[in-house]
Order: structure tokens, then C-alpha cells, then sequence
């Protein structure tokens, strides 16, 4: 009956693009962000839909969609620099096999990031691919939360849709992902127009926060937690009172942490002492590992080089208190272990023109958006709009992005190159409206002075 469920779903949304093809384009960000082929037990399983969902967004805009209105931006344009870099990487990748299985997801990631803003060309279409991202997220975020507070979570043992460890499913990536969900949500309960702000929409966004801020509780993920503190420093950017949002906040705080369950601060505790915990201590010796790597390979070992890195290094325990304090030390032996950062897993990967390629991509993306909340800060009003708010929205979603992905190695998460990919589509939106040519008007007659200014509509 699952199996009859997904496939059902995803056959009216694929139907429906016969009738409006960017429908495809959404199908696609379900199935990609959702991977129902994963959840099914059987059936669903025998079907290629990331694929077709692929082909149909792609044919569907080619020859059956408008393209009024579509432009390709700089930032799409370094993004596809980086796929045909990536791809040189991957021929002469040091671990040919690991390399060219990673690839197989990151082209697609990629190039349907530089393609979906030509897809997004006016304000309903920009919403409706935030409002699916959302909901396909949340499909995951609410199941995580939903366990969370029944005590099913924990470091390693959140059970989610799928049983598996890895992508929007891995507990550090989803707990990075479902923070800098937030603000893009919080976007869509104030100036969203398919579901209008109303008591309902704003309950199911209140759940969906909850939701996501319990996720690093129940993951346990270290990263989650400095990802909440971001948010919270970027939202106070941008709200009006800050100092009742301060005040708001910190007593959240103080309510919050007597209910925390005590293997989530005890893990928390180690972000202060990393050398007592295996697991920090590694990450920080792959990272010495990969600087010196990408010092001997400027242009990196391709995708998983991180296969060839082996090292030793002693954990520091100290034991009872102050003055019988003992210090033990234990060494430790480490083979091919991840790079547990997006920083270093591009410097290894990538080597030095790769990692710059990416930096300017995100730098870029930062910068645009707040360019963009300048340019409507300054009107009247202009903080009270759409724009503003998603430009902001947006921005802090990357911030928040970025922050975590110091910590885990995300640097090519299709779910963060989509919300790149709504950057652009804000970007060339505002850009048309704004600098459109402005119609002269001819008057049969006219003479000068008459009719108003030229080129008035």
C-alpha cells in the first residue's frame, strides 16, 4: 500500500505537468529531497523516478515551458565552472571508483541547480518551489521530531523514513538543513499567497520550527546546536524589537534546557573539550591531513580523496576534580576517515581553484542578497515586502549553511544548491522588474509636452 501511495502521488504530479510543465520542476525537488524510492518497500523501488522526474523538469522547459522572462545570471555561470571543474577532478581522480559514484550525484545536483532559475520567472513560481522545498523537508524534519519527543532519538540512533545513514537522512546534514529551513519557512507564513497567512498556516509553521529545533536534540548533532545559535544572532538582525526577541529568546532557553535529555548536553559538553572525545579529535587531524594534502595536489585528489589519509594521534581524558585530577592518554589510529567539513572536504577534493571556485559561489550569493535587502530597506515600506523578506530569508539560510558546513561535509548537498538556486531566480526576478525598459507611448497628434514624459506606460 505504500508502495501504491508514492507512486500514486507522484504520478498525478507528473500528469500534471502535461498541463503545466514546471509542475516537473517541483516533482523533481520532492523526489530529490525526499528520495521516496527509499522509503517503499518494493515497487516504487523498480522505478528510476529521480530520473525521469530529471528528464521530464529538463524536456518540459525545452519544449513545452515559456522562456519570457529566463536569464542566466553569474552566479549560475560559476556554478556550471565548478560542474566542468569537478568533472576534470573526477578523470584524474586518485581513487577512480569512489570518485565517479560520488559524481553521479553532484553533476545532477549542479547542473539542476544553474538550471532552475530559468524555470523561475515570476513570484508565484519562485514561491511554489520554496513551499515545496519546505514541505519535502519537513516530510523528514516532522517524522525526526515526531520521535524525538517520543525518546526515540540520540547520537547515531534517530530512526527516520529511511534506514539509512547518509544525505538529507544523516543526522548532522538534516540537523544543518532543518535549521536553515527556518527563516525560509517563517518567509512563506508571511507573505505566502498559494496557502495565505491565516491561524492554520501559521500553526503548522509553529509545529514545523518546533520540529526542526528539536531535530538536533534528536540527533544529538554538535552542529545543529551551533546552527541554532547562528539563526538566532541573523534573526535578530532583522527584527524590530531586539530586545524583546533577545529577552524571548533566552528564557526559551532557560525553559528548554531542564527537559533536554542528558545524552544530548552530555555531547554538547565536548564541543568545549574536543581532545576528550574521539570523534572532534579526528576531524581536526583529517583537517591537518587534507591542508598538507592540498599543499603536495594544488588541484586535489578528485571526489572521496580522503580515502588515502592516515594518521595517528592521543585523546587527553581528565578524570575527578580539582586537586585529584587524573590525565589519561590514549593513541589513537585512523584510516580513510571523511573529512567532516564542506571547507576541507572541497580543498581535498578540489584542491586550492576548486575551493575558490565554491567560496566565490557562496560569497556571491550572500552578497546579492544583501544587496538586495539594501535596495528595499531604503523604500518606504520596503521592509514589509516580499522581496525583502526572501532576500533575508534567503541570505540567512546560507549564513546558517555555511556555518554548519564547518563541520560536516556538505559541500555539494543538492538541498542547499536548490535554495542557491531561488538566490538567482530573486536575483534575475528583481533585476527585470526592476530595470525593465519602460514603453514609449505614441499619440496620433501628440505635440511636445503632451501625454506626459517620453517613455511613460
Amino acid at each position: 500500500m505504500l508502495d501504491l501511495a508514492l507512486l500514486g502521488f507522484i504520478g498525478i504530479l507528473l500528469l500534471m505537468g502535461f498541463k503545466r510543465p514546471f509542475f516537473w520542476v517541483l516533482t523533481y525537488i520532492y523526489i530529490d529531497i525526499v528520495v521516496p524510492q527509499k522509503i517503499g518497500w518494493g515497487l516504487v523501488q523498480t522505478f528510476q523516478l529521480s530520473m525521469i522526474a530529471f528528464v521530464a523538469a529538463f524536456c518540459g522547459w525545452v519544449f513545452l515551458d515559456s522562456k519570457k522572462g529566463s536569464r542566466f545570471t553569474m552566479v549560475q555561470g560559476l556554478i556550471v565552472v565548478l560542474l566542468l571543474y569537478c568533472g576534470m577532478t573526477t578523470v584524474m581522480a586518485a581513487y577512480p571508483e569512489a570518485a565517479w559514484a560520488k559524481w553521479n550525484w553532484v553533476w545532477k545536483a549542479l547542473i539542476f541547480a544553474a538550471f532552475l532559475p530559468l524555470t523561475l520567472r515570476t513570484r508565484l513560481r519562485i514561491e511554489a518551489a520554496a513551499l515545496i522545498m519546505v514541505l519535502a523537508i519537513a516530510t523528514i524534519i516532522i517524522n525526526g521530531g515526531i520521535k524525538t519527543v517520543g525518546g526515540g532519538g540520540g547520537y547515531g540512533t534517530l530512526r527516520l523514513l529511511v534506514q539509512e545513514d547518509s544525505g538529507l537522512y544523516e543526522g548532522s546534514i538534516l540537523s544543518t538543513a532543518a535549521i536553515a529551513t527556518i527563516p525560509v519557512a517563517l518567509w512563506l507564513a508571511r507573505h505566502g499567497t498559494i496557502f495565505k497567512p491565516d491561524w492554520r498556516v501559521w500553526g503548522f509553521t509553529a509545529g514545523l520550527v518546533f520540529a526542526c529545533l528539536l531535530i538536533p536534540v534528536g540527533t544529538s548533532a554538535r552542529t545543529g546546536l551551533i546552527c541554532i545559535g547562528v539563526m538566532l544572532i541573523m534573526i535578530m538582525r532583522s527584527v524590530k524589537n531586539r530586545a524583546l526577541y533577545a529577552a524571548g529568546a533566552g528564557l526559551a532557553l532557560m525553559v528548554a534546557i531542564p527537559f533536554l535529555p542528558a545524552s544530548f548536553t552530555e555531547r554538547m559538553g565536548t564541543i568545549q573539550n574536543y581532545q576528550g572525545d574521539q570523534s572532534a579529535s579526528t576531524r581536526v587531524e583529517v583537517w591537518k591531513w587534507t591542508y598538507h594534502y592540498a599543499l603536495a595536489n594544488p588541484l586535489g585528489g578528485g571526489f572521496d580523496a580522503y580515502l588515502g589519509n592516515s594518521f595517528t594521534y592521543n585523546t587527553r581524558k581528565v578524570t575527578g576534580t580539582p586537586p585529584n585530577v587524573t590525565v589519561t592518554y590514549e593513541e589513537v589510529v585512523e584510516n580513510s576517515r571523511a573529512y567532516h567539513s564542506s571547507y576541507f572536504e572541497m580543498l581535498g577534493e578540489q584542491g586550492w581553484p576548486g575551493l575558490f571556485i565554491w567560496l566565490l559561489l557562496q560569497g556571491t550569493g550572500v552578497w546579492q542578497m544583501e544587496r538586495l535587502r539594501w535596495r528595499f530597506a531604503a523604500r518606504e515600506g520596503g521592509k514589509e515586502g516580499w522581496q525583502w523578506g526572501l532576500a533575508t530569508a534567503l541570505q540567512q539560510a546560507q549564513i546558517i549553511y555555511l556555518v554548519g558546513a564547518a563541520f560536516v561535509g556538505i559541500a555539494f548537498q543538492p538541498f542547499i544548491f536548490m535554495l542557491i538556486g531561488l538566490q538567482c531566480a530573486l536575483w534575475s526576478y528583481v533585476q527585470r522588474v526592476e530595470y525593465a525598459p519602460r514603453k514609449a507611448n505614441f499619440h496620433r497628434g501628440a505635440v511636445a509636452g503632451e501625454g506626459g514624459p517620453a517613455g511613460a506606460d
